[in-house]
């Protein structure tokens, strides 16, 4: 088809409401992704956002919240308008996804009842430890259901006022549909969830609230949790009041069906194709995380590894790591600041390009250079919180190629560690596919990725897409109501014609990374004492 062929297709869409909305709160960013009947992005709206770490607590305020959704809609809205010279009125679906795990506590009147805690605290120790050895099950400290026994151990007074736990996808999706309702795979962030009937564990349920009794609280944790809802299922529909808090100019319509609300590696499995069984993928932003979806349970409990689901309900185990690209952009600002201190004007995305490209350059073990990106505390590696990290011995090969690859290195350390662990369980995989901004950049952090991983890796040319695109498919799927499974849908409708382009490792680089693995693993004890030092 010619260009004005493919924009008059895409502009009926629009008109006739065969597109999909989707909106995903990322750690940095908050995305729109508007979607049209061949799933293709027609137009995009985006939103810059920082946690703040306030008493001790890492956390978006709900003014940012609600700022960053409209922001991010009117960008896109105004894009359509800008195209196509279309006011967006409805659309045919709607999606909204976000960072899993946290803790949004709620009372009878609907109000915050503490500051919301995202994934990235580390407060839950004591919580993580009792409600693993009590379930055999790990819980890890970022889970809701963690922050919920932390705070009933710390007798937070908040606790007795509880009226509904969510995330903050959750979130979203009860205040634009008054539906308490959440994706399976969201919900497999709050409570470990039951293989057979897709919701939540009622042994453990009950296990949990004998445990609460112990510390003189009683829960119904059923009714305080969301309503579990599998991906194609309806799960509400935008209500008036839904439709002016995400666009307050009164364009959108109320009635638009909504898809169960989503976390972002529930979306990012999603976008790779990577919902099937025997597939996996990794994402790589703020925080790191390989997805698995495995054709077994593990034979054993392993800290590293969280046990979540597919958006259908299929077992993943999930290697997460707090820390990924945050030290790199610390990185990449300082030497903004240096060009535009010269006198250069030098965009960023160019700037990243160059420097990133460097790392080809660097020695396959990094030089004898030595970083931790952790910015956050890393339950990997135990550390409680973070201090980032760079050191290197006097006769080590301290140049800009190894600078630049050993903070790439680096930034999938944990998560490498996390899946040596799952090797020994003989889990299979047939493809392993990576997203996220960093590969946006040809090759470099694919293949440093696949060194670390020593597996071939994929990345597909809707890599950068992200979740936004992702929870766009999951509204487009449940809109299709065709019959088919979510991975047969992917594959035969969604990512037919992509195959993406797949790097394998070469011998010399996962030797090279497994040396300086050796480096990293010898030096945590470098960033123990950083944490005790600097305070």
């Amino acid at each position: 088809m010619s260009t004005e062929e493919v924009k008059a297709r895409e502009m009926l869409d629009i008109i006739d409401g065969r597109t999909s909305l989707g909106i995903e709160f990322g750690s940095t960013r908050i995305k729109a992704v508007l979607m049209d009947s061949t799933f293709s992005a027609v137009a995009t709206g985006s939103y810059e956002w920082e946690n703040q770490l306030e008493n001790g607590v890492w956390t978006y305020s709900l003014d940012s919240i609600w700022k960053g959704l409209r922001m991010s809609y009117r960008k896109l809205a105004s894009e359509v308008f800008e195209k196509y010279g279309e006011t967006l009125s409805s659309v045919g679906a709607i999606g909204f996804s976000a960072m899993m795990h946290g803790y949004m506590a709620f009372d009878a009147d609907k109000q915050l009842l503490v500051p919301f805690r995202t994934w990235r605290n580390s407060m839950t120790e004591e919580a993580e430890k009792k409600l693993t050895e009590r379930f055999s099950y790990n819980i890890p400290q970022r889970w809701s259901i963690a922050h919920l026994y932390q705070a009933i151990l710390n007798k937070e007074a908040h606790v007795g006022g509880i009226d509904y736990l969510t995330t903050l996808a959750g979130y979203i999706h009860w205040q634009l549909t008054g539906e308490r309702n959440i994706g399976v795979g969201d919900a497999s962030g709050m409570f470990p969830i039951d293989m057979e009937t897709k919701t939540y564990n009622q042994k453990m349920v009950a296990a949990f609230e004998q445990l609460a009794e112990q510390e003189g609280i009683t829960l119904d944790l059923d009714a305080i949790l969301p309503h579990v809802f599998l991906a194609g299922n309806e799960a509400g529909k935008l209500t008036q009041e839904g439709a002016y808090l995400l666009d307050p100019t009164g364009n959108l319509k109320p009635g638009i069906p909504i898809c169960p609300p989503e976390g972002d590696a529930g979306t990012g499995m999603v976008a790779t194709n990577s919902v099937a069984k025997r597939t996996g993928n990794v994402s790589v932003g703020t925080s790191a995380f390989a997805m698995i979806v495995l054709e077994k349970e593990l034979q054993a409990v392993y800290p590293e590894i969280d046990l979540v689901t597919t958006p259908s309900g299929d077992l993943v185990g999930m290697v997460h790591a707090n820390n990924c690209s945050s030290d790199i952009n610390a990185w990449m600002n300082l030497f903004q600041e240096v060009t535009e201190t010269l006198g250069f004007e030098l965009s960023k995305d160019r700037l990243f390009s160059v420097l990133l490209k460097e790392a080809l350059n660097g020695d396959s073990d990094c030089g004898g250079l030595l970083s931790y990106g952790y910015y956050s505390g890393e339950n990997i590696t135990g550390m409680n919180e973070g201090r980032p990290l760079f050191v290197h011995s006097p006769d080590s090969r301290f140049n800009l190629a190894n600078f630049m690859r050993v903070h790439l290195a680096s930034a999938f350390g944990a998560m490498r560690i996390g899946l040596d662990i799952l090797k020994q369980e003989d889990i299979q995989i047939d493809t392993l596919v990576g997203h996220g901004g960093i590969f946006k950049t040809p090759e470099v952090g694919q293949r440093i990725l696949a060194a670390a991983m020593r597996a071939p890796i994929t990345v597909m040319d809707t890599a950068s897409e992200g979740g936004a695109w992702g929870i766009a498919l999951l509204a487009s799927y449940m809109k299709a109501s065709s019959g088919e499974s979510l991975d047969e849908f992917l594959a035969q409708q969604v990512f037919k014609e992509d195959q993406g382009v797949t790097l394998e490792p070469t011998e010399d680089e996962m030797a090279g990374y497994d040396v300086f693995l050796k480096r990293y693993l010898a030096g945590l004890s470098i960033e123990n004492e950083a944490i005790e030092k600097l305070i």
